[in-house]
């Protein structure tokens, strides 16, 4: 049987551990088990396979919000390393660049399904209720710092399918807003006020959870 053949008949990545926002550092034998695998050694395809598919199913359940579809674009992303893999040149880090094409690969996936990516409504000058800092688009220390990751994974799961987008492609994975505006069609002024809205609608829920979780201990005394 064929590493394709191999691939599908394995068992789904395992879930993984929520709220690790960070990327991965090098991973030691990652390169050289990239060059075999370009040589068609299905072993170093499948060190590839085991040392990325945890990220990859992260980055897909955080994107698409349901665990089995989640679950199928991990594996489609890896297929499509399969047959793409040979196109790596070194120009980026390989997380990063695997990262991109499974970004494609959900984006595409979501587009056949007919979803509007970014709510068309959205304006580019929001509200002023809504109206962002001088620090409109940039990173947000407060979703950044020491919050309870668990906490944080749930929140951005339960986030509007657009919000919930851009946050993930911005503060999750890097992405500049030229780039998000790019793959999801929209401008760039569109990527910055649905961001920002996510953060406000992210702080939002995170104090409902902080409260839900201190009202126990307040009846307790």
């Amino acid at each position: 049987m064929n590493y394709e053949g191999q691939l599908m008949t394995q068992a789904p990545p395992a879930r993984p551990n929520p709220g690790m926002f960070k990327r991965n550092p090098p991973i030691a034998g990652e390169a050289e088990a990239i060059e075999a695998a370009k040589n068609g050694d299905a072993e170093a395809f499948s060190k590839l396979y085991a040392l990325h598919k945890r990220r990859v199913y992260t980055l897909c359940l955080r994107m698409l919000g349901n665990v089995s579809e989640a679950e199928d674009m991990t594996q489609e992303a890896f297929l499509h390393l399969f047959r793409k893999l040979g196109s790596f040149r070194g120009e980026s880090a390989f997380s990063t660049w695997l990262h991109r094409l499974t970004v494609n690969l959900v984006l595409m996936h979501l587009r056949k399904k007919g979803l509007n990516l970014v709510s068309l409504e959205e304006t580019i000058n929001p509200s002023e209720e809504d109206a962002p800092k001088r620090d409109f688009g940039s990173r947000d220390p407060t979703l950044t710092g020491a919050v309870d990751r668990v906490a944080l994974e749930r929140a951005v799961a339960s986030l509007p399918p657009g919000y919930r987008m851009v946050f993930v492609l911005h503060d999750v994975e890097g992405f500049e807003h030229n780039e998000i505006a790019t793959m999801l069609d929209c401008s760039t002024g569109n990527s910055k006020s649905q961001l920002h809205k996510a953060r406000l609608k992210l702080r939002e829920l995170l104090r409902q959870t902080e409260l839900a979780t201190a009202a126990p201990t307040e009846a307790a005394k």
